[in-house]
């Protein structure tokens, strides 16, 4: 009986959900084995069978959340444009996980350079699958997304402290807003694609 492998009672699933929670409690700054081990009542032993360090383990946690956020955030579909989905998913997650939107953006408690690239990204990706956006200039769709980045983060914060509570058709009203302002004020006004996305 002594030579039978005893079975786990602590999974790689376990810890990696153990270290997600403790990361949108605490953040990265607390992020160590001893605290971790601590955090799930147990020993720093199951942690190193399952991941080589904590840098493997950090890693496998952003991967973990960008999963998330691209499956079952990014993914939702509100309005008939890409884009403006991106960034209503984005208000959206501050008002229904309150906690996790805290973590990531509020509280940088997955990087933010991380979560920021991740996001622009996304929306990139968006803007480039979308037929009336494709052919902007890269500069100007990266003034876009910065700048309804900004209008949504500006409203999900205030929703993720209670302080506002607009209507959908007024998010879209004013992320639609951000983007032909951007478009009517570029610099390169007169480029055909510009032309065609304002008049289309």
């Amino acid at each position: 009986m002594s030579s039978l492998a005893r079975k786990k009672t602590i999974t790689r699933d376990n810890i990696l959900n153990a270290a997600f929670d403790l990361v949108v409690e605490q953040g990265f700054s607390n992020f160590t084995a001893r605290n971790l081990a601590k955090f799930m009542n147990c020993s720093t032993q199951p942690i190193y069978l399952e991941f080589s360090c904590m840098g493997d383990l950090k890693n496998t946690v952003l991967a973990k959340v960008q999963n998330y956020l691209q499956t079952k955030v990014y993914s939702q579909h509100y309005y008939d444009n890409a884009l403006v989905n991106i960034f209503l998913a984005h208000i959206d997650l501050a008002r229904t996980n309150r906690a996790l939107y805290q973590a990531i953006f509020v509280d940088d408690h997955f990087g933010v350079s991380a979560m920021r690239d991740f996001v622009y990204e996304t929306a990139y990706e968006k803007m480039a699958a979308d037929e009336k956006m494709k052919a902007l200039p890269d500069k100007l769709k990266n003034e876009i997304i910065l700048h309804c980045w900004i209008a949504a983060t500006g409203i999900a914060t205030l929703y993720s402290a209670e302080y506002i509570d607009l209507t959908q058709a007024q998010m879209i009203q004013f992320i639609e807003s951000q983007i032909e302002t951007t478009i009517r004020t570029a610099g390169t006004a007169s480029d055909d694609a510009i032309q065609e996305h304002m008049v289309s």
